[in-house]
């Protein structure tokens, strides 16, 4: 499921690497263990959840110490159970010891975030709506953080502002309107390109099916106003709703019939999932 430029990947597990390595490496493990000793280590939940991030954590154990052994014993997007082991790695004890909590930072960050998101996309299964992620993500891992919501189950946004054209409110007010900025920007966009605008109320939302777009996003919109706003399209736009989407008002407003449900909060406020590393010696 993997699908990361490996320089973009090796090179942010290099940085993160180096800088919890600082100046003089890991001082602590290597007055303690002896060069030399071997040991073994499964990477294992505390609680149940989905897991993502197996590929970084190879990465961070791999750059680190090329020699290591991993095993990856679950695949990204897998459901799994607290207790048991998703990833083995053995060979030398201090390589281990040194390139733990790089791997784990990476897997718990990212398994948090596909936890939350399977969540989202259980809540609404029963409809047509896809769950999809934002911008509001951790600066320098997004591309991370965004592969983490695909292993949840749900969809990417943009990964920037140079992957679609989305029109918000103050776009539309330093423009002079919503037909100025439409305007504009489909005469600025590819054939590749879509074309999204935001709107706040219904009265916006007629202005933009009068001139055109490929889709609108429904601001902080009322549940009736997005069933009306379906209603009014007639099919003619596809719609994303978002504002202050949570895992309680989610189902609702699936049910009005909008396409789309973008919540930041998948990737700015997702809790970690508590994944250990235990030591077996060899």
């Amino acid at each position: 499921m993997s699908f990361f430029n490996p320089i973009y990947l090796q090179n942010a597990v290099r940085a993160a690497l180096d800088e919890d390595l600082g100046r003089a490496g890991d001082i602590t493990t290597l007055a303690c263990i002896p060069a030399g000793q071997k040991a073994s280590a499964v990477m294992v939940p505390r609680k149940a959840g989905t897991l993502t991030g197996v590929p970084i954590a190879q990465a961070s154990f791999h750059i680190y110490d090329p020699s290591l052994k991993v095993e990856t014993l679950v695949d990204d997007g897998t459901r799994v159970e607290a207790g048991k082991p998703v990833l083995r790695v053995s060979g030398d004890a201090r390589s281990i010891l040194t390139a733990e909590r790089v791997a784990l930072n990476y897997m718990t960050r990212m398994s948090g975030i596909a936890t939350l998101t399977s969540r989202y996309v259980d809540l609404v299964a029963h409809t047509q709506a896809k769950i999809c992620c934002t911008r509001k993500t951790t600066p320098g891992l997004r591309a991370f953080e965004k592969y983490a919501v695909r292993c949840g189950g749900a969809m990417n946004h943009r990964f920037g502002l140079d992957d679609a054209f989305l029109i918000k409110d103050n776009h539309i007010a330093v423009a002079g309107g919503i037909k100025q900025a439409l305007r504009a920007a489909k005469a600025a966009a590819g054939h590749l390109v879509k074309v999204e605008i935001e709107v706040d109320n219904l009265d916006q939302l007629r202005e933009v099916l009068d001139e055109g777009a490929d889709f609108v996003l429904l601001d902080n919109m009322s549940l009736d106003d997005m069933r009306q706003a379906v209603a009014l399209s007639a099919g003619r736009v596809k719609f994303e709703a978002s504002g202050g989407v949570t895992t309680d008002s989610v189902k609702a407003i699936a049910e009005t019939g909008v396409d789309l449900i973008s919540s930041g909060s998948l990737t700015h406020s997702a809790p970690v999932l508590d994944i250990g590393l235990d030591i077996e010696m060899i």
